[in-house]
């Protein structure tokens, strides 16, 4: 499972990295990046719940 942030949708909000900062983090220049490669199994939750929250809906998560 991953998760990819839409950099040109992600509007710098940061509730992904409040929900779950193992996989989500702003970038120098304010906006989210997932900094994980394949979401852990104890974060799969919080990723669900911060996708779900995304005030943009910049959030995609890949099941494959």
């Amino acid at each position: 499972m991953r998760a990819h942030v839409d950099s040109d949708v992600c509007a710098g909000h940061g509730d992904c990295v409040a929900t779950c900062g193992t996989v989500f983090t702003l970038t120098d220049d304010g906006y989210a990046e997932a900094i994980a490669d394949e979401i852990p199994l104890a974060a799969v939750e919080s990723v669900r719940a911060a996708a779900e929250h995304c005030p943009e809906h910049a959030i995609n998560i890949d099941e494959g």
